[in-house]
């Protein structure tokens, strides 16, 4: 189910820091008009730990009734609190997603016992499948390959978002892993080589931006076409690089206000991007052609 590209979909805020239903409506839409394989809401990338539960239910059902079915849905659901995070994983049941992101927990670092432990309990309370996510420089808590391979005893423990880096990692998950779990990268600008060693996608930040294209991307690489997703990865690099400028979703989502997206708008403690590193984004946009693709969208949409 979860294999391909995968969007970790920002969270749009109005300029008064609530939450903008319509715009996301118009967020998903355009994703799933875009070919987008699956839907990630409430990640990291969603700003996850600033919404309220309310907010969070919220960005997910919204996403739900705009996929309608036709692209599955991930909803974020990790956190440090086990107990609450199963709470959160039975809501996001109930409401009918179709699997589960749920993030290693972080600051109190697990010790890899600890972690499969985390992920057991939370594989015991729900039915649904659940993509364990490791990102140490997040974090600072790493899955190992030996614990994932626990882990995929666990029947609805489907897949992993690695976002290590580390690509001799990644290659002892390819190869101590059973064929039944994903690798998904975790990482847009690495995904090509994780594809190569037995990966079956990624959950991308660039695709907030480029969703077409990025799937492209992917599904060329899943089907060893790789003289296509090379050609794809030297003109989208820039574009994948800057989005990490400074922390995501900081840059993402300002390169998204400038290609009339959405507004401007982040939650504490997340920031606006330098005036550096703000154009260094628009640099990056306007390199790419996505400055007057927005420009001419817009004028198309005041045509009409």
């Amino acid at each position: 189910m979860f294999t391909g590209c995968g969007t970790a979909l920002v969270t749009p805020f109005r300029k008064d820091g609530s939450l903008d239903e319509q715009t996301l409506r118009k967020l998903v839409r355009r994703q799933i008009e875009a070919g987008i394989n699956f839907l990630v809401p409430c990640g990291t990338t969603g700003e996850s730990p600033t919404l309220t539960r309310a907010e969070h239910l919220r960005v997910i059902e919204i996403t739900l009734e705009e996929a309608k079915g036709e692209v599955p849905v991930a909803g974020g659901a990790g956190g440090y609190n086990t107990g609450e995070v199963i709470e959160l994983a039975r809501e996001l049941q109930r409401m009918g997603v179709d699997g589960l992101l749920s993030v290693t927990p972080y600051y109190n670092k697990p010790t890899q016992e600890g972690l499969y432990q985390h992920y057991k309990a939370i594989a015991n309370a729900v039915t649904l499948p659940i993509i364990v996510y490791s990102v140490q420089g997040r974090t600072g808590c790493n899955v190992e390959p030996a614990t994932m391979k626990r882990l995929a005893e666990l029947e609805n423990i489907v897949a992993i978002k690695e976002a290590s880096g580390n690509i001799g990692q990644m290659a002892q998950m390819a190869y101590q892993l059973p064929e039944r779990i994903n690798i998904l990268s975790g990482d847009d600008s690495i995904s090509i080589p994780l594809i190569a060693l037995g990966g079956r996608g990624v959950i991308s930040v660039v695709s907030n931006e480029i969703p077409a294209e990025m799937t492209k991307l992917t599904q060329a690489a899943m089907a060893g076409d790789f003289a296509t997703a090379r050609a794809l990865q030297r003109h989208w690099l820039p574009l994948m690089e800057v989005n990490f400028v400074e922390s995501n979703p900081i840059p993402v989502k300002a390169a998204m206000a400038m290609m009339g997206l959405l507004e401007p708008t982040w939650r504490l403690p997340m920031t606006p991007p330098s005036d550096a590193n703000r154009k260094k984004i628009e640099g990056v946009l306007e390199s790419c052609g996505l400055l007057a693709a927005a420009v001419s969208a817009s004028r198309s949409t005041h045509a009409d």
